[in-house]
């Protein structure tokens, strides 16, 4: 059960969740259902309306100093809540704060950052796979940047191009479509608005350029 002395940290990623609470009151519950039953204390709950691919988190830095001066436990509710940055953990760990995730308990700092080392070096390989696939298919005569994506390197040799730019898809999906829940959430639900909505929130489609009613049809798509 736990003990002792905690401060909560709970983020969300856009104002609108922020506002709306549903987030915040997910969190808060976990952290709860966590605490529920043993001899602790919690001294103070610090939200933050953030990117999680931001490290600059106000709310983070004074949840870590408060942490820090009473010899407090930082509880999360999900591990995810924290950026899966090999820097921005290690820095967490540099102030010597302990913390928890309620979502699992049993990791400690070294877990967390081994975790956040494969994630990096997931997308990095990620990266290097796709740039050497698309190079050798390049140097095969194959024509890049075809609208088409992977079906335009359909073909004999290109199985590996095909793979990396699936992967890369796929990889851009699993990120895009939770910010698409939300926006659905919100009652958001024509292609057009949710496209307008996650420009509006300045996040980019695959390729790098603008949302359109299209493109969210297309990523919809592939989870089907």
């Amino acid at each position: 059960m736990p003990t002792g002395k905690f401060v909560a940290y709970l983020r969300v990623s856009t104002d609108k969740q922020g506002h709306s609470g549903l987030a915040i009151e997910a969190q808060r519950k976990a952290v709860n259902d966590y605490l529920n039953g043993g001899n602790w204390q919690l001294l103070q709950e610090y939200v933050e309306v953030e990117s999680g691919k931001r490290n600059d988190r106000p709310q983070l830095t004074a949840a870590l100093a408060h942490a820090k001066a009473t010899g407090a436990i930082v509880v999360i509710a999900k591990l995810d809540r924290l950026a899966r940055n090999v820097a921005f953990i290690s820095n967490l760990m540099e102030s010597g704060v302990e913390f928890v995730a309620a979502d699992m308990p049993m990791a400690n700092r070294l877990t967390v950052h081994v975790l956040a080392a494969v994630a990096e070096h997931e997308r990095e390989m990620i990266s290097q796979r796709t740039k050497a696939a698309l190079a050798a298919a390049k140097a095969r005569g194959t024509k890049l940047g075809n609208p088409n994506g992977a079906r335009a390197l359909r073909g004999r040799g290109n199985a590996p191009a095909i793979t990396a730019v699936k992967a890369v898809a796929d990889a851009h999906t699993a990120r895009v479509l939770p910010v698409i829940k939300a926006i659905r959430g919100d009652g958001i639900t024509s292609l057009h608005a949710i496209a307008a909505e996650l420009n509006r929130r300045g996040i980019l489609a695959a390729r790098g350029g603008r949302w359109y009613a299209t493109t969210v049809r297309n990523t919809l798509a592939r989870v089907g």
